[in-house]
């Protein structure tokens, strides 16, 4: 392992990112991972001879995401049915009329965001002291950041939005497998978590349970949670750690339950939201892919508390929420298949990050080198592509270039 131009700290889509665009500028490059396997949050597993994204699923903003001429690059297949978050399948527990009212009170809630933003930069000071959709509105700032509005900065929230589109795809062999196909060829160390850098010497020293490792340069592209718990002791960041502090990871996980009968009962790729007026919900895919399957999503205070009650009490509670709008027959007809708990993975800890209120600025700290010789890459760098894969590898890009020079 010696004689190494650069190592480049955790094998998610941004490290793999930065290691695949030196590599193939010919400099001697490894990827270090604290997992026994690479593509960070974005995590396929195949169960039932299905592919289930526990992570990252859907490419965003597709006509900007790299991942799309990745995917045909590796021969991955896009499906572009868009996304039905905005529907109710048949109205079922939120009508018409309600989505419409609940659909008014956002708009204007995102209007004051834009036009008249309270002070002191939090989301959640804009929201209407009473309105029935205030609780609405948090529950879908759940799904979306991984945290209430309460948490969450305006100016970061404006600026994923003004980036963003509309047209969200989807990978049927997985978007996990994407990200780690990516890595073919790229030089790796799995299960081995870096603890230190040591930047006294003309060359880097990495410490590893497994060993020191040297490199001129280094890339670190762990999650903000692992830095700002200082896993990795770097002398004299004192800045970027504290900027990682101000971008906490939000909750986002999800389960997938298993149709075993009845399936030509539910349509294809339609959306159904558990209860409207809970933030303790869940936000429902019925038979993605057209797959004899039902995808669930919490976020924020509902991925806390799904947490909390295990995967099989997460499933326990989803089967419920379903029966409560598709009939108690269904009771019998579901049954957990898999499902994610990102708080409690060692090596990351959390879903994608949020700017908490007056600290947007945070990101650009956390990306601005201290030591030439060492970068920071990952979701939480980009100042208006976090939380997508797609924002994650561009800075790991970024990243790889500067160093190339």
């Amino acid at each position: 392992m010696q004689n190494l131009d650069v190592i480049v700290i955790g094998g998610g889509a941004a490290g793999i990112g930065a290691a695949r665009t030196l590599a193939d500028a010919g400099k001697a490059v490894l990827l270090v991972e604290a997992d026994t396997r690479l593509g960070g949050r974005a995590r396929t597993e195949h169960v039932d001879g299905m592919a289930l994204d526990l992570g990252a699923g859907w490419l965003h903003s597709a006509e900007q995401n790299p991942w799309v001429k990745i995917a045909a690059l590796h021969g991955f297949a896009l499906d572009q049915t868009l996304p039905r978050w905005r529907e109710q399948w048949r109205g079922l527990g939120f009508a018409k009329s309600e989505q419409r009212a609940a659909a008014a009170a956002f708009e204007a809630f995102e209007t004051r965001l834009r036009d008249d933003p309270p002070p002191g930069d939090r989301a959640g000071a804009a929201l209407v002291a009473g309105s029935p959709w205030s609780v609405w509105i948090d529950t879908v700032s759940g799904f979306v950041n991984g945290t209430d509005t309460a948490k969450l900065s305006i100016a970061d929230y404006l600026a994923y939005e003004d980036a963003a589109t509309e047209t969200d795809w989807r990978v049927p062999a997985g978007y996990g497998a994407l990200v780690a196909a990516q890595a073919y060829g790229l030089r790796t160390a799995l299960a081995t978590p870096v603890t230190a850098i040591d930047r006294s010497g003309t060359s880097l020293k990495i410490e590893t349970p497994r060993g020191t490792l040297t490199a001129a340069q280094v890339i670190v592209t762990v999650s903000t949670d692992v830095l700002a718990r200082g896993a990795i002791a770097i002398g004299g960041h004192d800045a970027v750690l504290h900027a990682a502090a101000a971008l906490p990871l939000g909750m986002a996980d999800k389960l997938f339950l298993a149709i075993d009968h009845g399936e030509d009962e539910l349509d294809a790729n339609a959306h159904l939201l558990g209860d409207p007026r809970n933030v303790i919900t869940g936000t429902y895919t019925l038979r993605p892919f057209g797959r004899p399957v039902i995808e669930a999503m919490f976020g924020g205070d509902g991925a806390r508390e799904m947490a909390e009650r295990g995967l099989q009490g997460a499933a326990d509670f989803a089967i419920e929420e379903l029966c409560a709008l598709l009939g108690g027959q269904w009771r019998r007809r579901l049954r957990l298949l898999a499902g994610s708990a990102w708080s409690r993975e060692t090596h990351i800890r959390g879903g994608y990050s949020h700017a908490l209120p007056g600290r947007a600025a945070a990101r650009q700290v956390l990306a601005t080198p201290i030591d030439p010789r060492i970068r920071f890459a990952g979701e939480a760098c980009s100042t208006s592509e976090f939380s997508t894969v797609h924002g994650a590898y561009k800075t790991g890009v970024a990243s790889a270039r500067a160093l190339l020079g």
